[in-house]
């Protein structure tokens, strides 16, 4: 499956939702797993702003990736981060998207402001 690595230098990238495991079947409630490591996975929201415009996407990253002193609203970073787009057919209809995944999620800085002084 083709993977689109996402350049995030140019972003600010905010914290929406607070990780949490990724259920991998809601009526079991088992928790998702990474194909190769078997870590438990997490989700998380986050606003991604670049070039005035910006987006609401969630983030899946494994759990060991999830560092302290993450905060609702803060600025956070996003290494290695890729999209995969996705297809499939659920109840005769077919279903489409885009999932997002990083090695992991960290405190970050909000970018300097153009032309701001010291």
């Amino acid at each position: 499956m083709r993977t689109i690595r996402v350049e995030t230098s140019a972003a600010t990238i905010l914290l929406t939702e607070a990780p949490e495991p990724k259920v991998r079947d809601r009526q079991s409630g088992e928790i998702a797993k990474d194909a190769v490591s078997g870590e438990a996975l997490m989700t998380l929201g986050v606003v991604y702003i670049e070039e005035g415009e910006s987006s609401l996407i969630k983030v899946t990253v494994p759990e060991s990736g999830v560092s302290e002193g993450l905060a609702l609203g803060a600025p956070v970073f996003l290494p290695g981060l890729i999209a995969r787009p996705w297809e499939s057919v659920f109840n005769g209809q077919q279903r489409h998207g885009i999932a997002f995944r990083a090695a992991a999620v960290t405190p970050a800085a909000f970018p300097a402001t153009v032309g701001a002084s010291a």
